[in-house]
């Protein structure tokens, strides 16, 4: 399995197919990815522990394990580890392409 450490934490590919790719995804306590969007997929996120603020075209709601997040291609997204432990969520993106390229980024705390 392909995993990836970044600045907020760090996400492992459980599956990457031309049909879709699944990710989990663990955001460390206080922090937060960028607030970005993509053009050319779609996610679905799913919290399975901890408890954050996921913020949609600038409106924001609370989650918690159990939560499902649906992000359209071209909204605005990012998840924020709001308390103690581990943020944990499991990303299903589908679409037509899933590269890291894809993504771009319109605020971002570690300046990337």
């Amino acid at each position: 399995m392909e995993t990836d450490i970044r600045p907020w934490g760090r996400y492992e590919v459980l599956l990457d197919s031309p049909e879709c790719k699944v990710k989990r995804l663990w955001v460390n306590p206080g922090h937060r990815p960028s607030y970005q969007y993509h053009h050319k997929r779609s996610e679905v996120w799913t919290v399975i522990s901890g408890t954050g603020l996921v913020t949609l075209d600038d409106k924001d709601m609370e989650v918690k394990n159990g939560s499902v997040i649906v992000v359209p291609a071209g909204m605005k997204h990012r998840i924020n580890n709001t308390g103690r432990v581990a943020l944990v969520f499991i990303e299903v993106q589908y679409g037509e392409y899933f590269g890291e390229d894809d993504i771009i980024r319109i605020d971002d705390d570690y300046s990337r």
